[in-house]
């Protein structure tokens, strides 16, 4: 099965999957955390400016009680006009406290996004090739973009409310008793209601929020898929299919978001109504109490300011609630793929590859993709240095995954694969692959000059070894021919240029790099014939004195291969040069027969 294939099937199961529930989510908190405690300095000072902004709130209504009763009720005018300005300028320094408060979170929170992306990016880098087999590229850029994203506002809007609003309840709790107890017990009757109502609310909305932040992937995959492949379905005449579909994992978002914000939207009218109903409690009782004189006027204005501001911080928890829950589950996904196994690393006392001779051999080597479905079975072969080794066979019979587990893109199941009489293993990851170059035949071009593609193949290259691989290539013949020449601008993955040109790109990216051994996978598939011929040309003088892989399906193309290995169903079938093969009148024979017949 290929790469493509593999990868259709387990996305299908993918979408298909029944609803996770949340892991743990105060684990996921502390991981938040230990992101966050690199900026220690300005935590500190967003805690203590909350602590100062808490601390003020409760100073105001107490000011309030104050200035009523023994003031206004005894007429004292100016006393009232002081403590007035006393308590505006509490209302004053509550502005500068709070803006120190969210100056100091978003610089937490931008520097703990910065480190968290980085470091899901370079992971990224670092995953082997079978995970991203498993993964559509959108639902991985919606965990870059929209999960990380989803982080930031909590942690910019929600964590310094959170912990404001966690004070301000129990700040305003311990007000209260101190001030008139029996007042405060009623006042705090609803409070049992509010927190069991609150705890199944946060319960169910928890699963619809990882619901919807899944399905956002799904969709963001999706589009990302119809994009790149605009053309094949326009040249198929698939476009109400496609939007069809879209609308279906539209839909399926769209109801995973109701679901997750009807639930958690309840919090706020219910907090509202338990507000009013505890406000009428207060103002009832309050009454009773100054007629027996258990009271007094001012205590319960307090009161009712300080009821106002117990049920105001529960109201915000309310709605803070998305915001928070979209990121625990944003931020689950994100920490999904930073606990992914890196691609297997360099084992003890591994070799720095300097330089390769281009001695490769197989010995009994097996592989499969999946478990129980053997690509490769027990493959064997030689190739000396200098070498050119053809690969051919049907489609699916083994050819890529060759080159795969040669350059560890892969690891074997059973078997060895050595270069220069080592085991790859025994190889750093970095250097094996610094002396093996490749052109694939799926061609990817990043957005940039056509100079600053050819150079990604040796970045320190100068402008005149640029231009010379791209001869090599024969790529200079269209170059020269482009407005801007070697400067002009290529679109993400080169649509604005052919797939002839983008291969010979390529293989000019490949020259540049001057490998040891070349792995040409279907190298010239995309270029017509008589480009072809001169690119052969270029090839085997860069193949001269490299041993070298060819994987070809124009099997006139590899008639001069020192070796030619003959694959089907993962096993080789025939080995040995074209001739001795023609001789044989077996399967490469009938393979060349009818390519001749076409």
């Amino acid at each position: 099965m290929s790469n493509t294939q593999r990868t259709g099937v387990e996305r299908g199961q993918r979408i298909g999957m029944s609803l996770e529930k949340p892991r743990n989510q105060r684990q996921t908190l502390t991981r938040i955390w230990h992101y966050m405690r690199n900026e220690r300095l300005a935590v500190w000072v967003a805690i203590v400016t909350v602590v100062l902004f808490t601390l003020l709130q409760l100073v105001g209504p107490w000011l309030i009680g104050v200035i009523i009763d023994d003031y206004i009720l005894k007429l004292d005018i100016e006393g009232t006009i002081t403590m007035v300005l006393i308590l505006g300028s509490t209302y004053v320094a509550t502005f500068g406290v709070t803006y120190i408060q969210m100056v100091a979170m978003i610089f937490v929170a931008q520097k703990t996004i910065r480190r968290l992306r980085q470091q899901l990016f370079e992971k990224l880098q670092r995953l082997p090739i079978h995970f991203f087999d498993r993964q559509q590229q959108g639902d991985l850029m919606s965990r870059v973009t929209n999960d990380i994203d989803s982080l930031n506002m909590a942690l910019t809007q929600s964590i310094t409310q959170i912990l404001s609003s966690v004070l301000m309840v129990v700040g305003v709790a311990v007000a209260m008793f101190l001030m008139e107890w029996r007042l405060a017990i009623v006042a705090l009757t609803v409070i049992p209601l509010i927190v069991f109502v609150t705890k199944q609310i946060i319960k169910r909305s928890s699963v619809n929020y990882k619901a919807r932040q899944r399905d956002l992937g799904a969709l963001n995959g999706y589009i990302e898929e119809t994009i790149s492949g605009t053309e094949v379905v326009t040249l198929f005449g698939q476009e109400q299919h496609v939007s069809e579909t879209f609308h279906e994992k539209n839909e399926k978002l769209r109801h995973s978001a109701l679901h997750a914000e009807t639930i958690s939207g309840m919090m706020g009218p219910f907090n509202n109504a338990m507000n009013g109903i505890g406000l009428t409690l207060v103002i009832g009782a309050g009454a009773f109490f100054i007629l027996q004189g258990y009271t007094t006027v001012g205590v319960l204005a307090a009161f009712v300011t300080y009821t106002r501001q117990f049920f105001r911080p529960i109201n915000q928890l309310s709605n803070l609630l998305n915001i928070f829950q979209a990121a625990i589950a944003g931020a689950e996904r994100v920490f999904d793929v930073l606990d992914e196994d890196d691609e297997v690393q360099d084992k003890q006392g591994a070799v720095v590859a300097t330089h390769f001779d281009g001695h490769v051999r197989f010995q009994d080597v097996s592989f499969s993709y999946n478990e129980g479905t053997p690509i490769l079975k027990n493959i064997s072969f030689e190739a000396q240095r200098g070498q050119m080794i053809a690969l051919v066979g049907p489609t699916g019979s083994g050819k890529t995954t060759v080159i795969n587990l040669l350059t560890r893109f892969y690891d074997v199941d059973s078997g060895q694969i050595e270069i220069d009489g080592r085991p790859i293993g025994d190889y750093t990851m970095h250097s094996l692959r610094e002396h093996v170059g490749i052109v694939l035949q799926d061609t990817y071009l990043f957005s940039g000059t056509i100079r600053e593609n050819i150079r990604f193949g040796k970045l320190h290259a100068t402008d005149e070894e640029v231009e010379e691989a791209a001869k090599v290539a024969y790529a200079h013949q269209f170059i020269r021919h482009l407005p801007n020449q070697y400067d002009t601008m290529i679109t993400s993955g080169g649509t604005n240029l052919s797939q002839g040109q983008r291969q010979l790109l390529a293989i000019a990216r490949a020259i540049l790099e001057d490998p040891d051994i070349l792995i040409l996978d279907e190298a010239t598939s995309n270029v017509d014939t008589r480009t072809e011929v001169h690119i052969q040309h270029g090839l085997l003088n860069l193949m001269n004195g490299r041993t070298s892989f060819v994987i070809a399906h124009r099997l006139k193309t590899i008639e001069q291969a020192d070796q030619i290995l003959v694959l089907q169903q993962g096993e080789i079938l025939e080995q040995g040069s074209h001739q001795q093969l023609m001789e044989k009148q077996g399967f490469y024979y009938n393979m060349q027969t009818k390519t001749q017949a076409r």
